[in-house]
């Protein structure tokens, strides 16, 4: 027998095996774990539910059930805080349907279906059936809002600026009130309302008058209505930054280029700044009258003028410039180039620190045009990089310059009026790129002194909102340096609670992250430590939750949204029927999947173990009866 054994594991025959598993339909139970639950008072409904869909033998036995909580995000949860901020219903649904592609399970959703954040989830297609549970309040109360408030976040000084507020209402019977702007308590301007069930909207446009310079803080609010049960949403703060900026600017260039018009349009957008255009070979004037001058394209015919103007000025490269003249003067940056032209498109670098400037999709811009060849700078900062046909560098295309007592810039590359016209036909409108060429003829006509400590930071938040900050620091020869620590130390003068942040080191700035702050107004200072050198100011935390905004649970959107993946739309007093429907629903069943295993005979042990049982028998058997 031993023998046979150990012959049948030398020739190792495969075994084929056949093992059988049931595979049960998931059930994904998703949970609103936003602020609008606890704000709808439906905490302890949604934790019984939990518990009861959990102890139901039936849909244990039928379903493998999952829970998970969303609001910005869904993750599978076992306890709810319903503190998250914003609800995206259909990233939940989508991330759900992605997760279980094979399993054609169905899904439980818990929601007042207020949607802050993300796609319409009204026309998701979703391969799971969908089962909407409404909870909050289904009555559809009085309530009026501002819906949506416009308003410029800078204006100039003696100016008028547009507040453009958009009101709505949802109701039964006419209503009347009164709509407001406060200014530190005091009510700049009032508007009487009357809409209807068959008005339910109305546009109000407010101009103020920009009479002094700073940052002001104001607040546009509704009366409220008899019996509204929701005012969280009558009222919206906003702020808005008075400049005095009166400005002078010359545009001097050799050549006619459609650039030069396009430039003189977008600076004198702002009615404070005046332009004048002037051939370098016709210019008679005084240079130094100007507080900002555009040197378009510079050859050696611009000598006297880039020698006599020592600050405050932006120079312009393109296929015309000479290069050789520009190399010859001492301006921080020069070129090795070729006289073969070549197109780059921008970057935008979201680290730029010089002065506070969006992204305006320059991505997605047009090429600028200038000779190809390689740019050196000394210390500088850049608004935008090349990229040079596809591929990505960290040559500037837009940078500053700050030198001493200079301060000036340049933008490598003729065409920015393709920027404007791109601007236009993307957005029907040239207030963005005008309001980038503003904010760049703002900081060069400005004589203020670079600060080696520079804090990018906003003015108004909301409440919950994720607060960044920047902040860009320099050593004695204005060059960045990465070896301080800089802390942040913030102040909430309403209550007095002071706290410290450190900042965190990233690439060429150093970042910080704050979330959670309470409403209020806030006093910061950012330091850096050993050094005697600071930077203060103040913000403000708008008491405002995008949650708390609904009176009522929005319970149309989701019965379309049921009906569109075939569910069924329950409420909360129907939570027993929709057991019993999953139940009975015949298209979630068990699947028997059967797998075949071929396993080799070499791997059962046991017949190893018999093999050394069997000597080993045979051995004590012939000792004992003498025969070794």
């Amino acid at each position: 027998m031993s023998i046979f054994l150990l012959f049948l594991l030398f020739i190792n025959p495969q075994i084929i095996l056949e093992e059988t598993t049931n595979i049960k339909p998931k059930l994904s139970v998703l949970i609103d774990n936003s602020k609008s639950t606890s704000f709808f008072k439906e905490e302890q409904f949604i934790t019984d539910f939990i518990t009861k869909i959990k102890s139901n033998k039936q849909l244990s036995d039928k379903f493998e059930l999952d829970v998970y909580g969303f609001g910005t995000q869904i993750q599978q949860l076992d306890s709810f805080s319903f503190t998250d901020s914003k609800t995206d219903i259909s990233k939940a649904i989508s991330s759900i349907n992605n997760l279980h592609k094979k399993n054609l399970g169905g899904m439980v959703l818990l929601t007042d279906g207020n949607q802050t954040l993300g796609e319409d989830y009204e026309f998701l297609n979703s391969k799971q059936a969908v089962f909407p549970l409404v909870v909050g309040d289904t009555i559809q109360y009085k309530d009026i809002k501002i819906s949506q408030l416009n308003v410029n976040k800078y204006s100039y000084l003696n100016n008028k600026f547009p507040v453009e507020a958009f009101i709505n209402y949802e109701g039964r019977t006419q209503i009347n009130s009164e709509f407001s702007i406060y200014k530190n308590g005091k009510k700049v301007f009032s508007k009487n309302i009357k809409l209807s069930p068959e008005n339910k909207s109305a546009t109000v446009t407010a101009n103020l008058t920009s009479d002094k310079e700073g940052v002001h803080y104001y607040s546009a609010s509704l009366t409220k209505l008899e019996g509204e049960k929701n005012i969280r949403n009558n009222t919206k703060n906003f702020i808005v930054e008075v400049i005095d900026e009166q400005a002078k600017v010359l545009i001097v260039s050799s050549i006619v280029h459609p650039d030069l018009g396009a430039l003189k349009k977008s600076i004198e957008t702002n009615k404070q700044r005046k332009v004048d255009l002037a051939q370098i070979n016709a210019f008679k004037g005084n240079i130094n009258e100007y507080q900002f001058v555009v040197f378009y394209q510079p050859n050696q015919y611009f000598k006297s003028l880039l020698t006599e103007r020592t600050s405050n000025f932006i120079i312009i490269t393109g296929a015309k410039t000479d290069w050789r003249f520009i190399n010859s003067l001492d301006l921080g940056f020069s070129k090795i180039f070729i006289q073969q032209s070549e197109n780059y498109r921008p970057i935008y670098n979201s680290n730029f620190l010089t002065y506070l400037q969006k992204d305006i999709g320059f991505d997605g811009f047009p090429p600028l045009k200038d000779k190809f060849g390689k740019v050196t700078t000394t210390e500088h900062q850049s608004l935008l990089y090349q990229n040079l046909k596809g591929i990505s560098t960290t040559d500037p295309l837009l940078s500053t310059f700050e030198k001493g007592e200079s301060k000036y810039a340049v933008i490598f590359g003729e065409g920015i009026w393709k920027w404007r016209a791109s601007s236009y036909v993307k957005e029907n409108s040239f207030e963005s790129f005008d309001e980038f060429i503003g904010n760049l003829t703002q900081y060069l006509s400005s004589s203020k002194k670079r600060k080696r400590l520079d804090v990018k930071l906003e003015s108004l938040y909301l409440a919950n909102e994720n607060i960044g900050i920047s902040a860009l620091y320099l050593d004695k020869n204005y060059k960045f340096d990465a070896r301080a620590s800089l802390e942040l130390r913030l102040k909430n003068t309403d209550t007095g609670i002071q706290k410290v942040y450190p900042f965190s080191l990233v690439n060429t700035s150093y970042q910080l992250n704050l979330e959670g702050l309470d409403s209020g107004n806030y006093e910061y200072r950012v330091i850096v430590e050993g050094q005697s050198i600071s930077k203060s100011g103040t913000f403000k935390v708008a008491d405002f939750e995008v949650e708390q905004q609904f009176s009522s649970a929005n319970y149309k959107k989701l019965e379309k949204l049921a009906n569109r993946t075939e569910g069924k739309l329950f409420f909360k007093n129907q939570e027993n029927t929709l057991f019993e429907n999953l139940i009975k629903d015949e298209r979630f069943f068990t699947v028997q999947k059967s797998n075949t295993k071929k396993q080799d005979l070499i791997h059962w042990k046991w017949i190893l173990f018999t093999v050394v049982g069997l000597l080993a028998l045979e051995w004590f058997l012939r000792k004992y009866f003498g025969k070794i």
